[in-house]
């Protein structure tokens, strides 16, 4: 408890029982005009204070704005990247509530060793146009599925939506499956690079920072509430209610299955890094590189 603020979590009964404990007795109405006077009133927690500062925080916060600006400008893709949480494929509870004629009954405990499957939705997020594809699988998060689920997103969507692009910049978290400090990923990325012909420009957001990603509050939320109550048995049924995610804005989601299966504990190539075609920025180059198309 922090010094110097007024909060009780006791009920208006048990305040009641205290203060005739204390030979003050009070109605409920009073102890509630009370509270209303102090301005106490039944709130929640907010996650609001950061839990760290990069001091690179603002340059980089300023390089994602130039780099958008200079893309959008020319009419190239700009893409936001994430991975949602990972959902238990089976009788398993989720929050929210549906319209039934009568309760549904799910399993009472959460464990993995009961489901069917791990759902991974990985998630692409088109900022100019403001189209969602969320891609399905149920193995292993990784850098690979990453680069399997940009190819894929590149095949279906945006080939067509910029026929002329040559460059793709990518907006991402500094963690997880297309980690900044893994050099995996950045073997994946050449590869993939090579595989579309596309120069691909990855800006990762700062450490604590992952809420700024577009995806994060432009598509997430509005996945989950087309999702809400509903028990994912299958792929198909979670793929079924992604799809009717949307916004009266304008954001439309589309889905697409992922059924490979990715290996965990894989290592670069022998020679990777002495071989490294990813181009490292001069500002800032831990957060911000490019991995050119090579020949053959």
């Amino acid at each position: 408890m922090r010094v110097g603020v007024l909060w009780t979590n006791l009920s208006l009964r048990e305040l009641q029982r205290r203060l005739i404990d204390l030979g003050t007795p009070a109605s409920r109405r009073v102890i509630r005009r009370l509270l209303q006077k102090m301005n106490l009133g039944r709130r929640t927690a907010r996650k609001k204070k950061t839990m760290g500062c990069h001091p690179d925080r603002n340059a980089q916060f300023e390089n994602i704005a130039r780099l958008r600006r200079e893309y959008q400008d020319a009419g190239d893709p700009v893409i936001s990247i994430d991975t949602k949480k990972k959902e238990l494929l089976g009788n398993f509870h989720r929050p929210g509530t549906t319209y039934t004629q009568q309760t549904i009954e799910v399993f009472d405990h959460d464990f993995p060793s009961a489901a069917t499957g791990k759902l991974i939705p990985h998630g692409i997020y088109d900022l100019a146009r403001g189209r969602a594809h969320i891609n399905l699988n149920t193995s292993h998060d990784t850098g690979e599925l990453c680069c399997d689920s940009l190819a894929l997103w590149w095949t279906e969507h945006g080939r067509a939506a910029y026929p002329h692009a040559q460059r793709l910049l990518i907006l991402c978290d500094g963690g997880g499956s297309n980690s900044a400090t893994q050099h995996l990923f950045k073997e994946d990325l050449q590869r993939l690079a090579n595989r579309l012909g596309l120069e691909l420009r990855v800006a990762h957001y700062p450490p604590y920072c992952s809420k700024h990603n577009p995806i994060e509050h432009r598509v997430f939320p509005h996945l989950t509430r087309a999702c809400q109550g509903v028990i994912f048995h299958t792929v198909d049924i979670c793929r079924q209610f992604l799809e009717r995610a949307k916004t009266a804005t304008g954001l439309r989601v589309t889905v697409g299955v992922l059924d490979k299966v990715y290996a965990t504990g894989r290592k670069c190539a022998a020679d990777f890094q002495a071989t490294l075609r990813i181009l490292f920025d001069d500002h800032l180059p831990k957060w911000n590189y490019r991995a050119i198309p090579q020949p053959g």
